[in-house]
């Protein structure tokens, strides 16, 4: 698994399902978001995972997008699909079903709603890790879910085989320098939390799976790749211009604000599923700023 880990560094864009404005996969923007992603210098691409709106597409046409990325990707960077469910046999299919489509990783977000017991994660994790053979990173986002996988969780969990890394998403970086005392080598490290991705790379995470990166890919691998090398002061100034997007694209629920951002650059269509609706107008001005920060519009 070590040549798998080592592949998968860098700027990783936790991508939007692109759609027409009646809430149909729109299939032509989603074949130019990748395109320009790897045109970008994007250092691999999340399909379907939760900013993907997973939780709303069906099971056909989850796995018909990861195919669909796969596809189109073709090798240029690594795919690694949103494959989490809160029903074990559910995450076991989609997981198999990316196997199959020939994808580099899986991400599966802890199960949310059920809020399973720590022993309850690890059974889920293992299950699933030793009914697909394929590298699994793991994704806790308690923020979302109302489930919180523990630092001493994560370590249990490290010794499986094909559990290769964790996705954190709770913006403490404590909580991160943990896991990775407690893991040392076993896992990888990504950050999930645009906001403290640089801090948490520059002590030692290995990327970040991000919501930043669809709406400014080239900047958002330049401060990746800077902030993995250790070039800390490099990185921070890089960084002060990305600083809005990592606050305002959250204003709302994900994927509300970051899909409206893409609307507003002409990368999609103003489409979302129910229960998200579009971003509310006293936002539109703050991420319209925060896009003009960046460098995203003019």
């Amino acid at each position: 698994m070590g040549v798998v880990v080592d592949s998968i560094t860098g700027s990783i864009v936790a991508m939007v399902t692109p759609m027409q404005s009646d809430g149909a996969i729109d299939w032509d923007r989603l074949d130019a978001l990748v395109d320009w992603h790897v045109e970008m210098g994007t250092d691999g691409i999340v399909p379907v995972g939760t900013t993907g709106e997973s939780a709303t597409v069906t099971p056909a046409e989850h796995c018909e997008i990861v195919k669909r990325v796969v596809g189109r990707v073709a090798g240029r960077v690594p795919v690694i699909a949103g494959t989490g469910a809160n029903a074990t046999e559910e995450a076991v299919f989609l997981t198999r079903e990316a196997k199959e489509a020939g994808v580099d990783a899986c991400l599966l977000v802890t199960p949310y709603y059920n809020k399973p017991t720590q022993e309850g994660l690890v059974r889920h994790y293992d299950y699933i890790a030793s009914a697909v053979d394929v590298p699994i990173v793991l994704y806790n986002v308690p923020g979302r879910t109302a489930c919180d996988m523990l630092p001493e969780t994560v370590a249990r969990l490290a010794d499986v085989a094909n559990i290769i890394g964790i996705k954190e998403a709770t913006g403490d970086l404590g909580r991160s320098l943990k896991i990775q005392e407690l893991c040392g080598d076993r896992v990888v490290v990504y950050s999930g939390d645009d906001e403290t991705a640089v801090d948490l790379m520059l002590d030692g995470a290995k990327g970040t799976i991000s919501v930043t990166a669809n709406v400014a890919p080239k900047l958002m691998g330049e401060v990746c790749r800077a902030a993995v090398a250790g070039k800390a002061d490099e990185v921070r100034t890089l960084n002060q211009r990305l600083m809005l997007l990592h606050q305002r694209l959250f204003l709302e629920a994900n994927p509300i604000p970051v899909k409206w951002a893409l609307v507003q650059m002409g990368k999609i269509e103003d489409g979302i599923r129910l229960p998200l609706t579009e971003l509310s107008a006293a936002y539109h001005e703050p991420v319209r700023e925060a896009l003009r920060e960046a460098g995203a519009i003019n």
